[in-house]
Parts: structure tokens; C-alpha cells; sequence
């Protein structure tokens, strides 16, 4: 080889070193690594703090084992969706309670943005129909587990966003409460009625029911039968399907095996609690019957039984 081509051969092998042994920052070119790839939103799960507008029928809130229905419908820009059957965002999903409320599977909201309405019943059963769910209250309710398996309560809040806290629901009572106190007249002292066998029924009373869950109305059925009540504190307690009763022998009150009733008709409405206070007092005719205020309306429900 010439000494001019070996001198140009050098030159060259020369630079392509030079170019490998730059460190970058000295011209050198480092590549731009690709950006990632946007992952998907997180999730924000869907918690709930139901609360009562007054009591259940034990007097108490929520108590452990307790269980709710639940459902989410998702709004479409600023129209709300309507409550269906299914295919709604959350379909009856079962909460138990156990000093929070706790979902079989836990639930999320669409996304950052979509609002919802939720609603929620108590206490939870298999629903095929959200517009006519049957219900019942138990005709005998004279123990504790009966009386608390009568109590139905829907609640309902609209236009929620999306957040990370428990969202607050008030859960109104669907059924009515009939309370009645037995307090001796003519005839009776408090001591004979301590120590007489007393039993209380109301009358005329059909227990089946079928409930709109997204307004809470309920439409009445079966034949009428009579109801025996809860003792609990000297009061007498029932839950009774809203209706009106014709006018009859509405309450017997059996002591020591004579029945004295108060023939009454009688409107019983969802979420209220109706107070009885029933005067026993011995007459040619049977027994005199006073009925208290009933929800403070200042009425005289007063009446005379026979």
C-alpha cells in the first residue's frame, strides 16, 4: 500500500474512534426514551353512610348483620338515568353492616365526572322488580324477631358526584306504626290488670304489600286478618301496611278472656306512628275506649267500645 493511502486509511479509522469515546454532553446525541403509555383513571370505590330519619322498629339504628340493597344509575350529561330492573350501574348490591357498611363486591363510580342518584331499601332480598317489590309484614308479631322483620325502609339521594367520602343517605320508614297503651278504668286498677291475662290484636288488617323502590309508594293486598302485637316496655307495637280500615272491631283487647273492642275505621299512613291509648272500664255495655292524640294533630280520635 502507498504511504498516501495508509496515511488517508488512519485519518479515517482515527475519527470513527474519536466519534465512540465521546461522552455525552460533549456533542454527543443521547436518544429521547418514548413516553409511557397513559394508564386508566383510577378508580374511586363508591362508600355509603346510611343513616335513619328516626328509628327502626327496635328503637335503635343499624345493628350488626343488618343488610341493604343498593343501587347506582348513572346521570347522561345532566339528565338522571331511571331506575330499571338491571343494567343499571349498580345492580341490589348487598351491604351488612358491622359498625360500617360493608359490599359483597366493591363498587365504583363510572368515572371522575358522572354523577348518580342511589338508592337503597332495607332489609335486602332478591328484587326482580324494583317498581313492584313484594313486602309483607308478619301477622303474628308478637316476638322481637317477627316485629323487626316487619320494618321496611327506603332511602334515597339524588345528583351525587363523584367523591372519595361516604356518601350520606337518610332511610325513611315505608311502613306504619301502631302503638297502644292499656290503662285501667271504672272497674279495673292498675294491680287487677298486672295480674290479668291481657292480650291485644288489631283487626282488619291486610299485611302484603308492593313497593316502588325509586318513589317509596306502596300499593296494599291480601284479605284482612288481624295482627298480634309486640310487648315491649307495657306498650304494645305493631308495623302495619299503610291503608285504611273500614270501620269495625279495630282493636280487641282480651282480658282474663272477655273481649272488650273499639269499633273504629282508621287511616294508617307510611312513617307515621299512631298512638292508642286504650281506657278499660267495666259497663252495662262493655268498655270505654279513649284514643290519644295522634301525631300531635289535636284531634280527638276518642271512641267508645261495646
Amino acid at each position: 500500500m502507498k504511504r498516501t493511502d495508509l496515511t488517508i486509511f488512519c485519518g479515517i479509522i482515527g475519527l470513527i474512534l474519536a466519534g465512540c469515546s465521546k461522552e455525552p454532553g460533549n456533542n454527543s446525541i443521547t436518544p429521547t426514551p418514548p413516553e409511557p403509555a397513559p394508564g386508566p383513571a383510577q378508580k374511586m370505590e363508591i362508600k355509603i353512610n346510611p343513616s335513619l330519619s328516626q328509628t327502626k322498629a327496635t328503637d335503635y339504628g343499624f345493628e350488626t348483620g343488618d343488610c341493604i340493597g343498593l343501587y347506582v344509575v348513572n346521570y347522561n350529561s345532566n339528565t338522571p338515568g331511571s331506575l330499571q330492573n338491571s343494567g343499571n350501574h349498580v345492580d341490589n348490591m348487598r351491604h351488612t353492616y358491622s359498625g360500617n357498611w360493608v359490599p359483597d363486591n366493591k363498587i365504583y363510580w363510572e368515572d371522575g365526572k358522572t354523577h348518580a342518584d342511589i338508592y337503597m331499601y332495607y332489609p335486602y332480598t332478591t328484587v326482580s322488580s324494583v317498581s313492584a317489590m313484594p313486602f309483607s309484614v308478619k301477622a303474628d308479631q308478637s316476638n322481637e324477631a317477627n316485629y323487626k322483620a316487619s320494618d321496611l325502609m327506603i332511602g334515597k339521594t339524588t345528583n351525587v358526584a363523584p367523591t372519595e367520602s361516604a356518601v350520606s343517605i337518610v332511610a325513611h320508614h315505608v311502613m306504619s306504626r301502631i302503638s297502644i297503651n292499656i290503662e285501667a278504668g271504672n272497674g279495673f286498677t292498675s294491680e287487677s290488670l298486672a295480674k290479668a291475662d291481657v292480650s291485644v290484636k288489631i283487626n282488619g288488617i291486610r299485611t302484603g304489600a308492593s313497593i316502588n323502590i325509586a318513589n317509596a309508594s306502596v300499593s296494599v293486598s291480601g284479605n284482612p286478618t288481624s295482627i298480634i302485637p309486640y310487648k315491649s316496655n307495657g306498650s304494645y307495637r305493631a308495623l302495619i301496611v299503610p291503608q285504611t280500615v273500614d270501620n269495625g272491631n279495630l282493636i280487641t283487647v282480651t282480658v282474663d278472656g272477655k273481649d272488650y273492642n273499639l269499633k273504629k275505621g282508621f287511616t294508617f299512613e307510611g312513617g307515621k306512628n299512631h298512638n292508642f291509648t286504650v281506657t278499660l272500664s267495666k259497663t252495662s255495655t262493655g268498655v270505654n275506649v279513649t284514643i290519644g292524640a295522634w301525631d300531635n294533630d289535636g284531634t280527638d280520635n276518642g271512641g267508645t267500645a261495646e
